[in-house]
């Protein structure tokens, strides 16, 4: 089957359903006409027959094709049951190629919307929005002299900043009632995956932070490992809380700088399993660990905490996981969207299922709204003293 043909399957499938839901109201004041013969058995043919006739007699007038595709690819994927295969359309699909990659063009600053539905900048420190001026709260008007429009969603906005390195992107901001405007060249943009420090009361451990798994992640904390190393760490805690995934390489290949041999099992779709190895080298084989998680711990970086806990590594402090252990392949569609399928199930090395149940912690400790509010975190807390006890 064509792409082509495949696109114009969508759009019917789409308009079939919308019509099976109202057949019962529409059987008591429609007339019923006779389908239009025809000798092809095939399911694509029953669905190119409904799509001519509802261009050919429906009232009103038809969405455009992309958005009648769309919504007929999301009716298909719902008859799956999945809700991790989905279809990604093209802004959010390229923000998410450029997480992924850990790096991209773009002016430095992030976005938000406050309580009145403006859309405010956050620029990076040193970054070439705040070079060019802009401050923490600037509301962004327009965007090279196309206003921003308060139905636009964020990824739509943010792909609109993004470009290529060395390009200049116009932009109108407002500030205590004033407008103005603004240019700003565009530069590669790599957000760290990955920060460290010191913990302050208890200087012997190091602190590794990693909020998703991107292709610069596994250098990012070999640096980490190396510098708290030499700043005197003799322990190492790892918060993988609030990392939803990311890169299943990227993970494997962190979780090999704690642990060797056999981190992950993959059940795939015929039955087959397949057994992902890391071998001996990883820069903090040596050091005493604890992982932090949380309920938004999921899908790679629970892989990491399952590896690291059944290789007898680490324990877990913290709550219970998210609980997503199935694999998505994602493949490009023409015109730039993604679809993301499920293809395997992730197990951690002694085989025990996570996906939908997620993973229950060594010592379970929460840290409440409350407690981030003022800035406290019984969590670490509770992994600091954990350490402070062991050999």
């Amino acid at each position: 089957m064509t792409p082509s043909t495949f696109r114009r399957i969508a759009g019917v499938l789409f308009v079939s359903l919308a019509l099976g839901l109202g057949f019962v109201a529409g059987l008591l004041t429609a007339t019923v006409i006779q389908p239009v013969a025809s000798s092809d058995p095939s399911a694509s043919a029953r669905i190119e027959e409904a799509w001519q006739l509802i261009e050919s007699h429906f009232l009103n007038t038809l969405p455009p094709t992309q958005t009648r595709a769309y919504a007929a690819i999301r009716g298909l994927l719902d008859a799956l049951n999945d809700p991790y295969t989905v279809l990604i359309e093209p802004p959010a699909a390229r923000l998410e190629n450029d997480q992924l990659r850990g790096q991209f063009g773009g002016i430095g600053a992030d976005l938000r919307r406050d309580a009145d539905g403006r859309t405010l900048l956050a620029p990076y420190p040193d970054g070439p929005s705040a070079r060019a001026g802009v401050v923490d709260g600037d509301q962004l008007m327009a965007i090279e002299a196309a206003p921003i429009q308060p139905e636009q969603r964020l990824d739509e906005i943010e792909t609109q900043l993004r470009g290529d390195i060395g390009s200049r992107v116009r932009l109108a901001l407002a500030r205590n009632g004033q407008t103005f405007e603004i240019e700003i060249e565009r530069v590669q943009i790599a957000p760290p995956s990955t920060t460290w420090r010191i913990i302050d009361n208890a200087p012997e451990m190091g602190y590794i932070s990693i909020r998703v798994f991107t292709d610069r992640t596994v250098t990012e904390v070999r640096q980490a490992v190396d510098e708290l190393r030499r700043r005197g760490a003799h322990a190492l805690i790892l918060d993988v809380r609030d990392n939803g995934g990311g890169l299943l390489q990227s993970a494997i290949d962190v979780t090999g700088q704690f642990v060797a041999g056999v981190v992950m099992i993959e059940r795939q779709r015929e039955g087959g399993e397949r057994q992902f190895t890391v071998p001996p080298g990883g820069a903090a084989l040596d050091l005493p660990l604890v992982v932090l998680v949380n309920h938004s711990t999921a899908s790679a970086s629970e892989i990491l905490a399952g590896a690291l806990r059944d290789r007898e590594r680490a324990i877990l402090i913290g709550e219970h996981t998210f609980g997503k252990g199935s694999v998505q392949s994602i493949y490009s569609l023409a015109d730039g969207s993604s679809l993301h399928i499920t293809t395997a199930e992730w197990f951690t090395p002694k085989r025990t299922a996570f996906n939908g149940r997620g993973l229950l912690p060594d010592i379970e400790v929460a840290r409440t709204a409350e407690d981030q509010a003022i800035g406290r975190d019984p969590v670490l807390d509770r992994a600091i003293a954990y350490l402070q006890t062991q050999p």
